[in-house]
């Protein structure tokens, strides 16, 4: 990478996911944030009054002294951003996503208004990195340089990784129940008094979308456009009483059987382009095997990943064991971080090593050393 950092806004920056990009890109050796927009009531404060942070310690200082911008395309084009962030909600991203796209900005988005677009890749980038040439193929369609990516739902980016090292062996069916944490919902998405010393067995919509976004994650890119993956798929999905930290209970048919020894060294040695590319966000390692009978667990390994700055990059899997035809194992995913914000910043960094974010210098080397 040159010296000259690449300009990026973070679209809603004032939400749980916000913050995240907010913090992540606070000190990112490739991206600088120039831009930071949120809701009517908040455009024209300073970030850091407008604010209401959520995640620990001081708000970035530079981030905190930014004057925030309305969600407007035409004032975030003037800028000069070349990479929007957003973590918008589907209503209100759906047209602005589209009007960055045209305006030739890179749009890495949270929110799932884009995500089931047959151009649109749903990328996580150990899983799919392949399936980035649909971004390519948007830009050479409209004639510039700009394309959605879309993350998947924050289930879905844990549970991928954890089946992702079972295709050699044939994956047939899929049984997941999820017991998803609290900042799911957002910041204000679901009162204590729902929650406290409680579980609610239904999320709106997440079981079909588990169903979909994994599908078409662990599909076969064909031309431009995706088959989706052929496999299975029973979700039941819900809500407990835990900050940060999606778990997943998984039953894995396989056409191949594996042992527990063999599968637990699947998941360890698993790696994917990030890691082979050295890139800034990527963990070493993208799947972590505890071997403990009450592990993983969120208040342990939530924020499981090194180096420091790929904390809660990393899915943790544990109590892998055989039952009938099933592998059955949990998986637990920083709902957040991976499952969020943490994964648009690493897929803008695959972007950018694959050259489809112009910068001072070009794509650079096809390997990163860390900085």
């Amino acid at each position: 990478m040159t010296n000259t950092k690449i300009k990026v806004a973070v679209l809603g920056a004032t939400g749980l996911v916000g913050q995240r990009f907010v913090r992540i890109l606070a000190d990112h050796p490739w991206f600088e944030i120039a831009a930071l927009t949120a809701s009517a009531r908040s455009a024209g404060k300073t970030y850091g009054a407008a604010v209401s942070w959520a995640l620990g310690g001081d708000v970035p200082r530079a981030a905190a002294e930014m004057d925030i911008l309305p969600t407007s395309a035409k004032r975030l084009a003037e800028t000069g951003i070349q990479v929007a962030f957003s973590a918008l909600p589907a209503a209100t991203a759906h047209g602005i996503e589209e009007e960055l796209r045209d305006a030739g900005l890179a749009v890495f988005s949270n929110a799932n208004a884009h995500r089931m677009d047959a151009d649109v890749p749903i990328l996580i980038p150990e899983v799919n990195d392949g399936h980035l040439e649909l971004a390519r193929g948007q830009a050479k369609r409209r004639g510039g340089s700009g394309f959605i990516v879309a993350n998947s739902n924050c289930t879905a980016s844990g549970l991928v990784l954890a089946l992702k090292p079972f295709e050699p062996f044939g994956i047939r069916t899929v049984i997941a129940t999820s017991y998803q944490a609290i900042s799911g919902a957002g910041r204000r998405g679901l009162a204590a008094f729902d929650i406290a010393a409680n579980v609610v067995p239904y999320i709106g919509n997440e079981e079909e979308k588990l169903a979909r976004e994994s599908r078409k994650i662990l599909g076969r890119l064909a031309g431009e456009a995706i088959e989706p993956a052929p496999f299975e798929f029973n979700a039941s999905c819900a809500r407990v009483p835990v900050r940060d930290g999606h778990l997943l209970s998984l039953a894995i048919e396989l056409e191949r059987d594996i042992e527990p020894d063999a599968a637990r060294e699947a998941l360890a040695s698993f790696r994917g382009a990030p890691q082979e590319l050295r890139l800034p966000t990527a963990p070493e390692a993208p799947v972590l095997v505890r071997r403990e009978e009450d592990r993983p667990q969120p208040s342990l390994d939530v924020e499981a990943g090194s180096p420091e700055r790929a904390k809660g990059m990393a899915v943790t899997v544990g109590r892998i064991r055989r039952s009938g035809r099933f592998l059955n194992l949990f998986a637990l995913v920083h709902n957040t971080i991976r499952g969020a914000a943490g994964t648009s910043v690493l897929n803008a960094e695959l972007a950018v090593r694959r050259g489809l974010i112009p910068h001072e210098g070009g794509p650079g080397r096809t390997k990163e050393t860390r900085p």
